[in-house]
């Protein structure tokens, strides 16, 4: 079946949205309708007639893809609109209509100084026609064809201007979706104004235009457009793109006959560099044009935030004389400009002030209901700061870009005043193209520190900026062009900006927000990559952070934090159960207190030696670790995360999900903490809650494997074992791991009543523990599954014997329910410390 195309009757293939040969458009199957018999509709205006009682026309402006535009005054308030007439052939479709009054009831609520307005869709003498704002001045196509090409900086300055409306547009849900210069007006006193949002399209309304329907003009078509596909916010940044390329080029980047080869060409040729056709062309405004000009959407600016933010701190470079600077005139709260003379402006003053007395007098008369206040913690400003791209030419620089937004966290969010996303959740957006609003929102943060870090040889370049959540608008930002020995000073100096920035008051004017904590450039680097792979948390990669930590110790001894991380990392190990706790955790305490030593001020250093002590069962001095952590360290999410457990152990499961919730609250984006809340709340013998949370979990994290162990648990205590087994078997799925060790599966088989599965399995499991380490408390678990008691106690004493790390969950833990009325689980309980 072909599409024979109305105007040249040329045979194209069905599917085809534009005629292959003339470029005439078809319209799509569930657009196209039968349409009643119609009075012939007006084409046309004549200048000095007068259309719909109400418009004279003063002259035609021009004419395009929609119809003709004109020059009329609006007898009604007497002021000149623009008026657009729309082609009949538009006009005749009522789905088309149907989809302009429902968009523009949208597009009409953007007021801005860079946004012409939309007033009235009308119908008249069978014709229909929208009314705008009069925008008197010259098109940016006109424009550029009359100077060749536009400077780098005016260019740079009209993009700034149109990202400005664009912002608002997005802000309300309407995209433009038919960006080009001859959209764009340059008013008379110089400012950018967007024209037409005609078509735009509502993002809260979508299925409005029938898919598969191409709208727009192809030389500024992004690539999803050309297809008929959904187009969002990152349509007008690919169409932006196109515009900034065309004013400082002096041409489009995709030329053709038809605009069908220059949709093709859209889809599928990469651009040309601009800087290829004008070498003056900063490379910077090269990267950022290339990249607003992506084929894939996800690949190109996700905001008009992100692009305005490059585009400024380009700007900053141009010298003023090459910028536009638009005349700026005093706003009301919907830039509305009121031009008044001096008597005019004196006497309704005069007659106001006259009213505010009167008004004052009486409301003193009147009887007042007293009113107490009630008093309310002061709203603390909240803040995420995001990894550092690294721009070096290597890309090698990868621990610093991290490092140094993690040092910015751990600073900033020792302050009384602010809320700061945890390192988790805010490096979870790592290598990911997202909106910043988007990311903002998922943190629940009102601002995001971002930035980038380049190294060549000794030199440090960071460009860092603070932006607005709520708009995408910069609210500070700086390009630091140091030596790498300034890293230190650059890092306070960010740090006291976004103080400054964010209005927090600090105790001191001198205090200092980030601690270096080392002077030697060589130890700090060893640091920061024995902390990327610590985050990692693999056996391997933490073999390799204790490797970096010591070799940071070595360079100075005196280095508090690399003592710190060597604490975390062994006891991460001993945790793990990667090697024994009682090889793991002796190191990682030493560490911990030399940690201590150097600097008593560190909570994460607290946090892990309280983590430590309970393994020694030394509850009483761990409970006070927890205390000082938080004490010093109230938004440290990691000190109210393991605070849970230790509550946990001691059954006071409400205050223990209490802090679980909290350290959700301040990680909201952490795969443990989410896992964990579900495992606390199994701990409480809450299951329908737990699995509830669970499944929340896998939604967040499908690839975490702990979420599927812990499924596994619920599932076994409610009686479901086949749900219990198939859970526990995609862990190893996942992992790759050796699921006949599994001392889980072994429990689950026995609480099933496969007896012989599971003595096969134990078998297995007990061979392999005199080669490799296996917690006696699985051991132990197994039998209790089976209801052998004796052996079961005889498992636990060997871990009691071998200072098993598992031992302090023995009260929390549900599988060990059934011995609990034994005298012998009592006297263990004791001998732990869990019961007085």
């Amino acid at each position: 079946m072909s599409n024979k195309c109305p105007k040249c009757q040329f045979e194209n293939p069905d599917d085809t949205i534009y005629c292959g040969k003339c470029g005439t458009q078809f319209p799509s199957p569930e657009d196209a309708e039968v349409t009643e018999t119609m009075e012939t509709p007006k084409e046309e205006l004549t200048t000095g007639s007068t259309f719909a009682d109400r418009y004279q026309i003063i002259e035609e402006l021009g004419k395009g893809g929609m119809g003709r535009v004109y020059k009329v005054l609006d007898k009604e308030v007497n002021a000149k609109v623009a008026l657009k007439l729309i082609k009949p052939e538009i006009a005749s479709d009522k789905k088309t209509i149907e989809r302009f009054r429902n968009e523009l009831k949208v597009a009409r609520d953007i007021a801005h100084k860079n946004v012409c307005r939309m007033y009235h869709l009308g119908k008249e003498e069978g014709a229909y026609y929208i009314t705008m704002e009069y925008v008197s001045g010259e098109d940016l196509k006109s424009f550029i064809r009359r100077s060749g090409l536009i400077s780098v900086g005016k260019a740079i300055s009209i993009a700034n201007q149109v990202c400005e409306g664009l912002l608002e547009a997005h802000r309300l849900g309407v995209v433009h979706r038919d960006l080009k210069p001859q959209n764009i007006m340059i008013d008379k006193d110089g400012n950018a104004r967007i024209m037409d949002f005609g078509i735009a399209r509502s993002l809260r309304a979508k299925g409005i235009t029938g898919s598969g329907v191409m709208i727009g003009t192809p030389e500024y078509m992004s690539p999803e457009q050309v297809e008929g596909k959904e187009a969002d916010q990152r349509a007008d940044i690919y169409s932006l793109g196109v515009i900034l390329y065309e004013m400082v080029t002096g041409r489009v980047p995709f030329e053709g006959d038809t605009p069908f080869s220059i949709g093709v060409k859209q889809k599928s040729e990469i651009p040309r560099p601009p800087k290829e056709i004008k070498e003056q062309i900063p490379e910077d405004l090269n990267r950022v044009i290339l990249k607003c000009m992506e084929k894939e959407k996800e690949n190109r600016y996700q905001s008009v935030g992100e692009l305005h933010s490059e585009l400024m701190n380009l700007e900053k470079g141009i010298p003023t004389t090459e910028r536009i600077v638009p005349e700026r005139k005093p706003l009301t709260s919907r830039e509305i400009t009121v031009t008044l003379g001096l008597k005019k402006l004196l006497v309704p003053a005069l007659v106001f002030i006259g009213i505010v007395i009167v008004g004052v007098i009486i409301w003193q008369l009147l009887p007042k209901k007293e009113v107490i206040p009630s008093p309310s913690e002061p709203v603390k400003p909240t803040i995420a700061v995001l990894p550092f791209e690294d721009l070096s030419s290597g890309r090698d620089q990868e621990a610093l870009a991290d490092g140094i937004p993690e040092t910015l966290i751990n600073a900033l969010s020792s302050l009384e005043g602010l809320y700061v996303s945890a390192r988790t959740s805010s490096f979870s957006f790592k290598g990911k193209q997202q909106d910043i609003r988007e990311i903002g929102q998922k943190l629940g943060v009102e601002a995001l520190l971002e930035g980038s870090v380049q190294v060549a040889g000794n030199k440090l370049r960071i460009l860092v900026r603070l932006v607005n959540i709520e708009d995408g608008f910069p609210i500070w930002s700086e390009n630091y062009n140091k030596t790498a020995d300034d890293v230190f000073v650059i890092q306070d100096d960010i740090a006291r900006s976004v103080v400054k920035a964010l209005k927090i008051k600090l105790l001191g004017e001198e205090e200092q927000i980030v601690k270096s904590y080392t002077d030697n450039r060589e130890a700090y680097n060893l640091y920061l990559r024995g902390r990327f792979f610590w985050e990692k948390r693999g056996t391997k990669d933490l073999e390799k952070a204790i490797e970096y930590f010591e070799k940071a110790i070595e360079k100075d001894p005196s280095y508090a934090l690399a003592y710190a991380g060597l604490a975390d990392s062994y006891f991460v190990l001993g945790d793990n159960q990667d090697i024994p706790a009682k090889e793991a955790y002796p190191k990682a305490k030493t560490a911990a207190m030399k940690a201590l030593e150097i600097d008593e001020g560190l909570a994460e250093a607290h946090v892990t030696l309280a983590g430590i002590l309970e393994w020694e069962h030394n509850f009483k001095e761990a409970v006070r670790e927890y205390q000082i952590a938080l004490e010093l360290k109230p938004g440290y999410a990691t000190a109210h995360h393991w605070y849970a457990f230790y509550l946990s152990f001691f059954g006071r499961y409400d205050k223990a999900i209490e802090e679980i919730w909290k350290a959700r609250e301040l990680d909201p984006l952490s795969p443990r903490i989410n896992v964990n809340v579900g495992l606390i709340l199994y701990y409480a013998r809450q299951y329908d809650r737990a699995l509830e949370e669970l499944k929340k979990s896998i939604e967040l994290f499908p690839d975490h494997g702990a979420n599927y162990s812990y499924l596994s648990c619920v599932y076994a205590q409610l009686g479901q074992f086949e749900e219990a087994i198939n859970a526990k078997l995609h862990v190893y799925e996942i992992t790759q791991g050796n699921s006949e060790l599994s001392p889980w599966l072994a429990y689950c088989y026995a609480l099933s009543g496969n007896r012989a599965e599971t003595q096969k399995r134990l078998r297995d499991i007990i061979e392999y523990s005199k080669k490799g380490f296996v917690s006696y408390i699985v051991i132990a678990r197994v039998y209790v599954g089976l209801g052998d008691k004796e052996q079961a106690f005889i498992w636990l004493d060997k871990a009691y014997s071998e200072k098993d790390s598992r031992l302090t969950y023995l009260k929390a833990d549900p599988t060990f329910d059934p011995l609990r009325s034994d005298p012998h689980f009592t006297a263990l309980l004791k001998k732990i410390g869990l019961e007085d």
